[in-house]
């Protein structure tokens, strides 16, 4: 993992004025006082850092992004706008320096022009690198520091103010958790001494420290802090996301244009191919058996989904994620059964470390967390708890996790069993009827379409523009264009309709998509991977289309997942309540195909 303990301190340079201030009047609250005092202190620093972390600060707490989902009737802090309409209304130093750096980090140009027309009537004196913060010039160059285990990735640039003033920051992103912005920093040093200093920091011949490309760097960290902003609960640090305005400013100066690696999709067929190497050798032949196999199967899911998605690269981070949380909320069995899995685990490191030319020292490290987790995770499958089909229906039913599921069918796979298999003490505890029906509503928007659901084919219909804004209607042109052809030769009539439905809705739901410097037929491939997974039409086992057939047909390489998210929260639906399932809580995107087979299941269930 990159390292980020070692930050470099501050050099201090002299303010290029002293400010003087009026005396603050008298404040509403300890709150208020509170609050222009900061900003008079950050104010007369002779370091830019103190006052631009401040307001990043105070813009950072009226985020959105920054409240709890799950307190939505609770009055939050005031929106961006209203700090700046109370700033407009206190005319003294400390908020005319306030309202400067909040139009400049603040990405609305209406907000931005209203505060512009605010400061062209103050008169207060400020320091000279304040005035010319418009003027802030980002280095061109941007450092990227890695580790050969893909634990996450330190991304580093620096900016220089007109005054000479030069400030750094540093961000790191945890491929662990997702691919996210789990930490940054921002520190008053130049680019140089801090790639320096952090390059002398480095004795870990695994970890390296080289330059970047640019762009590809800032569409980077703009999709790992946005995927990050989504996650709850929110990631903290000392310094994260008080600075997240502050380092967004910063991306925002560097090229635009660069497209965000795509991670490596995992077919059915790679998953055999490895392991079937795996146990042909020498590392997996002493654990070929019956049991160990299966393990496999869920190792490699693990694998090749979560973590960094690199079935080769372990870490003792991965490692603990693993056996600490993943393998016992996911995989329901018997504890004889699961407690064979660290030692299988042991054998497929070694395997999986050998296969990519990693060092024995770190082999050995990952495999300590093996030993050092392994009581923890055998303590775990000995708990008291539900097994079998009833373990993972429970599971679903406290968690909403349905990943383990594919499809409707896979659902209705544990229709069989009865209510009596459930362990249990409660008795009103749901029945699996009425479970398996949650999970229909979800499919289908609700109890009500569930009920009065058909299975009356699709209809062909045209592309309904109305609603789309004109300067992206091009771009939704040529992602409309290729979802038909791929509809006309890979699928039918019913998924071209759904295709074109999802994508209006999206379009009018979410213009900025289509605003994107982005591939159009990513975004096409996008679209259709989201209708074909709602209707189990690829992905599924049953399917007779692979999601790596589907995207080929689009010339796509790589998961297109993250392409997908904001075009499934421009129709309501968020990306990180799905659990692996595609559920669109809309029965007019499934076919009639895919109506049928919940019909069914709803008439086994469904309590008149």
């Amino acid at each position: 993992m990159a390292k980020k303990k070692h930050r470099p301190g501050r050099g201090k340079q002299p303010n290029r004025r002293r400010v003087a201030s009026k005396p603050a009047r008298p404040a509403q609250s300890a709150e208020d006082q509170e609050l222009f005092q900061g900003l008079r202190h950050a104010l007369r620093s002779d370091e830019p850092i103190d006052l631009l972390m401040s307001v990043s600060g105070l813009v950072a707490v009226t985020d959105p992004r920054s409240r709890d989902p799950f307190d939505r009737d609770e009055p939050g802090p005031p929106t961006l706008s209203e700090l700046v309409e109370s700033f407009i209304g206190t005319p003294y130093a400390e908020t005319t320096a306030a309202l400067t750096i909040i139009r400049a980090l603040a990405t609305d140009e209406l907000l931005a022009a209203r505060i512009g027309r605010e400061l062209a009537t103050r008169r207060h004196p400020m320091p000279d690198w304040l005035a010319g913060l418009d003027r802030a010039r980002i280095e061109p160059a941007v450092w990227f520091m890695t580790h050969v285990l893909g634990d996450g990735d330190d991304y580093v640039l620096g900016i220089t103010l007109p005054s000479g003033h030069a400030l750094s920051a540093v961000v790191y992103v945890d491929h662990n958790l997702g691919t996210v912005v789990k930490d940054a920093f921002v520190v008053p040093a130049t680019l140089e001494d801090l790639v320096i200093q952090m390059g002398g920091l480095i004795d870990d011949p695994d970890q390296s420290l080289t330059r970047t490309d640019a762009a590809t760097a800032r569409a980077m960290i703009d999709d790992a802090i946005d995927f990050g902003s989504r996650m709850y609960p929110p990631l903290e640090s000392e310094s994260w996301p008080m600075c997240r305005p502050l380092i967004e400013w910063m991306v925002r100066m560097l090229p635009a244009g660069g497209l965000a690696p795509e991670r490596k999709e995992w077919s059915a067929e790679d998953k055999a191919a490895i392991a079937e190497d795996f146990f042909a050798s020498p590392f997996g032949k002493p654990v070929d058996r019956d049991d160990e196999r299966g393990l496999l199967e869920s190792l490699l899911w693990y694998g090749t989904d979560y973590a960094n998605r690199d079935p080769f690269r372990w870490s003792s981070v991965s490692v603990e994620i693993l056996l600490v949380d993943w393998f016992p909320r996911k995989v329901v069995a018997e504890p004889a059964y699961l407690a064979k899995l660290p030692n299988l685990l042991r054998a497929f490191i070694r395997y999986a470390h050998d296969h990519e030319g990693i060092r024995t020292s770190l082999t050995e490290d990952t495999l300590a967390a093996v030993d050092e987790y392994e009581p923890d995770y055998q303590r775990v499958i000995r708990s008291a708890r539900p097994q079998g089909p009833a373990a993972l229906l429970a599971g679903l039913l406290e968690s909403g996790d349905f990943e383990g599921i594919e499809g409707l069918e896979g659902i209705d796979r544990f229709a069989d069993f009865d209510d009596e298999d459930f362990d249990d003490e409660d008795e009103d505890e749901l029945t699996i009827g009425e479970i398996m029906l949650e999970g229909l509503d979800r499919k289908v928007g609700g109890r009500p379409a569930l009920v009065h659901l058909d299975d009356l084919p699709l209809p062909d219909e045209p592309f309904e523009w109305s609603g789309v804004a004109d300067d992206i209607m091009p771009v939704v042109r040529e992602v409309l264009d290729a979802c038909d052809a791929c509809a006309d030769e890979l699928l039918d009539v019913e998924h071209r309709t759904a295709m074109r439905r999802f994508l209006r809705r999206t379009a009018v739901g979410d213009p900025a998509i289509f605003r994107r410097k982005a591939s159009p037929a990513r975004g096409a491939a996008a679209v259709a991977w989201v209708i074909c997974r709602a209707n189990n039409t690829a992905g599924a086992y049953w399917s007779g289309v692979s999601v790596q057939d589907l995207l080929t047909w689009f010339g796509v390489k790589g998961s297109v997942s993250q392409r997908a998210e904001p075009m499934l929260r421009a129709n309501g639906v968020d990306p990180h309540r799905l659990y692996g399932q595609m559920d669109l809580g809309a029965a007019d995107l499934l076919t009639s195909e895919c109506r049928a087979a919940i019909i069914t299941t709803r008439d086994r269930h469904l309590i008149e």
